[in-house]
Formats: C-alpha cells, structure tokens, sequence
C-alpha cells in the first residue's frame, strides 16, 4: 500500500508539478490548524508540514505544557505533549490523500515521536540515524543507530504505508562537499529498508554552485536508481540551509534559484525557507508567500535541462567519489547500522567542521574560485584518487577563511541587490 505522501508525489510528478513544502510549526493546536488550513487551501501541489519544537527535539515533553499554560509560544508543535485527541481534531479534515502532512522533527532518539505518529494516523517523517545525531546531539552515534532501527519498526509496523526521508543531504546546512551529503541520505535510506520502512526520500540541500548542483543531483539520480531499485523514492531539494541573505531581494533571488534548480533537475519535492529567515521565525503569510514564488517559479519551466559540459563533469566526479564512499562502507558488515558506526569509527566518514564525539574531524571544505565545494583535508575518506582538484589545496581552512565561507551565499545574493 502507498502511503498518502508518496501516491501524492507520484501523482504530481506524472502532472509535470514540482511539490512545494514549508517548514512550519506552531505551539498550539489552534495555531497549527490555521497553518496547516492556509497551506491547504493553495490551488498548487504542496504537502503539509508538522514542524515540532525544540523541547520535544530532546526529548522534554513537560517543559511545552508549562509554556502553553503560561501563554508562551513555542517554536513548533509539541506532538508528545498534546494528546492524541487534540492532533487528530486538528488534523481532522485536512490531512488525506489531497494533502498528506509530514512531521519533521529534529530528534536523535524518536521512539516517542513516532509512536504519537502510528496514534495519530500520520504516516510521514523525516531524519536518520547519522543526520540527527552528529549535527543537533552530542548523544552516541551508537544509541542514535539503535534508536533509529527501532523507530523504523515502530513506525514500519504501526503504518502499511510509513514514509521516511533522509535528512542526510542536509549535514549542517552547508560546507558538505555533495558526495558524502549523497553518500549518507542513501545509506540512510538503505538503513530504513533494512529495518522495514520502504518508501523513502533522499534530501539533497541548494550548495553554493548552482552548477555543481545541477551536477550532484543528475549523479544523485542515478545512484538511487542504482541502490534503491527495491524501494519507492524521490528526491527532495533544500533552498540553501545555510546562512540566508539578509535582503528581501536577495533571499527572494535565492528561493527563485532554488526553485528553478528543483525543477529542471526533475526533484520531485521542494523543502522552501522564506525571505524572513535571517531575521526571524516565519509567520504563515510569510510561509504562503513563498510558496506561491518557489511554485510559479518551478512550475513555469516545462522541461528538465540538459547538462552543460561542466555542469556533466562534475556529475562524473560527484557520481565516482559517492559510489567510492557507499560501496566501502556497505562493505564493513551486512547491517548497516553496524556499516555507519564502523565507517565513523575508522574515519571513512567524517563530517568537515563536524564536532561530534563519534566524527573523526579530519576533514575540511572550501569553496574554489568556480564557487563549487570542494575538499580541502580528505582524511581517511575513500576518495578514488584521480580527483585532480585534491591536489590544488595545500593548506587547510583558516578561521577568517571558514566565516567568508560560511556567508559565502548571503553575500553573493545580498551583492546582487547593491
């Protein structure tokens, strides 16, 4: 059975449509329902989000009713803390096969959150094992792995037709260079389907080349085709996660970009930011505004692109070095939770600028002159070894450098508008 999310993906994606989401999330039950009702009421495909809050992310699910009796707003929805009576009210009428919703969430260890899910009726989430843990936790990697097999089975079990996406292709938002971001949503993609969760999506988040972009996703494609050839998935694309432009002009150019770059690559799925993120947290006619301008854009364009020459060459390189870093790692064991935590171990896997216990942190990014990401410090990442441009860094990131690197976007978008 296909779950409401991904018959409503393949529906629009037979329609020519790209998908657009928020990320949206409100404290109270009223709150949300009028969020969720805004979003639903727009006359283009667009899916409904569950944003949860930062309490429940860790697993505090007393500390939200003490804010909701004290008239505080949270900064999403606290789905362990409100009852299940109270969710499916809110949900009532909305959630179905014209809008299916996902609950995003942000926790390392999910069990509860996903038994709320099953409660419910819901049959959507997102995150994995790796994409949960080293950036927002400082909990084992170990513990995130064992937390994570058993949310697949309770929501695997709980739902015929449970949908997770991999957060994978979002590690920290940015300075990732795009083959190990691919290298982890599929691995964790292939964790889901070992512990029986078959309709998946593979996150790919907006870097700071729209070129290499184009490149990493056209590789991302066919290296699903190549190891998800058992599962139901699509792939969703990321507006830029990083440090957002600060100008209303800028961050409507980049969700523009985003947007474009979405559907000419043929993502099914677009995940939309706003251009209030450098300043505060959205509001929902901030949210609508957005996606009326990533869905007029995307869905304006009625062709997927061909490459560019450069645009194919990084493609081969990003297809060759993410093939590399999947193959050693499931060669480790035959589970793959055990695969992760060995590859971490041994520093095939190392996150650049990652400070987890269980990352290696011998690894580096920069951004070339071409403003594509590159490695600066592989470390004992399985790199084939004719990557010419490996051999082009000879010293690794400086402080000063890192922080020109991390606005690197905001500034490009922001400059335009001077």
């Amino acid at each position: 059975m296909n779950s409401h999310f991904s018959t409503f993906i393949r529906r629009s994606r037979d329609a020519g449509l790209l998908v657009v989401q928020p990320r949206m999330g409100f404290g109270t039950v009223i709150d949300m329902r009028l969020g969720l009702s805004a979003v639903a009421k727009l006359e283009f495909p667009v899916i409904g989000t569950l944003t949860l809050d930062s309490y429940t992310r860790v697993g505090d699910y007393r500390t939200p009713q003490v804010c909701l009796d004290k008239g505080e707003k949270l900064n999403g929805y606290p789905i362990v803390t409100h009852s299940v009576t109270a969710t499916r009210n809110m949900l009532e009428g909305l959630f179905g096969p014209n809008f299916p919703v996902q609950v995003r969430h942000g926790t390392a260890l999910p069990q509860n959150v996903f038994r709320r899910l099953v409660e419910i009726g819901l049959d959507a989430s997102e995150g994995g094992p790796v994409s949960y843990c080293l950036p927002y936790s400082k909990i084992p990697l170990s513990k995130a792995i064992q937390a994570w097999a058993e949310s697949c089975h309770i929501l695997g079990d709980g739902s015929e037709c449970a949908h997770i996406e991999s957060f994978g292709g979002c590690l920290l938002g940015q300075l990732c260079p795009p083959s190990i971001l691919i290298a982890i949503a599929l691995l964790e993609c292939l964790f889901f389907h070992q512990h029986g969760v078959h309709s998946v999506s593979i996150s790919y988040a907006q870097g700071t080349s729209l070129m290499q972009d184009r490149g990493a996703i056209a590789a991302l494609r066919e290296l699903a085709g190549q190891y998800l050839s058992d599962l139901d998935w699509h792939v969703v694309l990321y507006t830029y996660m990083g440090v957002f432009p600060s100008s209303f002009e800028g961050a409507t150019s980049l969700i523009q970009d985003s947007a474009q770059l979405g559907k000419e690559t043929a993502c099914e799925r677009m995940i939309v930011k706003t251009p209030q993120e450098a300043r505060q947290i959205p509001s929902v006619d901030d949210n609508i505004y957005s996606l009326r301008l990533a869905s007029t854009t995307a869905n304006n364009i009625h062709s997927i692109r061909i490459l560019s020459s450069q645009e194919a060459a990084y493609r081969d390189e990003i297809f060759l070095e993410a093939q590399t870093l999947i193959d050693e790692v499931l060669s480790l064991n035959a589970d793959i939770g055990k695969c992760l935590l060995l590859a971490f171990n041994k520093g095939l896997l190392d996150i650049p600028y990652c400070l987890h216990m269980d990352n290696a942190g011998r690894t580096s990014a920069y951004i070339d002159p071409d403003g594509a990401l590159r490695w600066a410090r592989s470390g004992s990442v399985p790199l084939p070894p004719n990557l010419r441009y490996l051999r082009r860094r000879q010293n690794d990131v400086s402080s000063s450098e890192l922080l020109n690197l991390l606005n690197y976007v905001a500034n490009k978008y922001d400059g335009m508008t001077c």
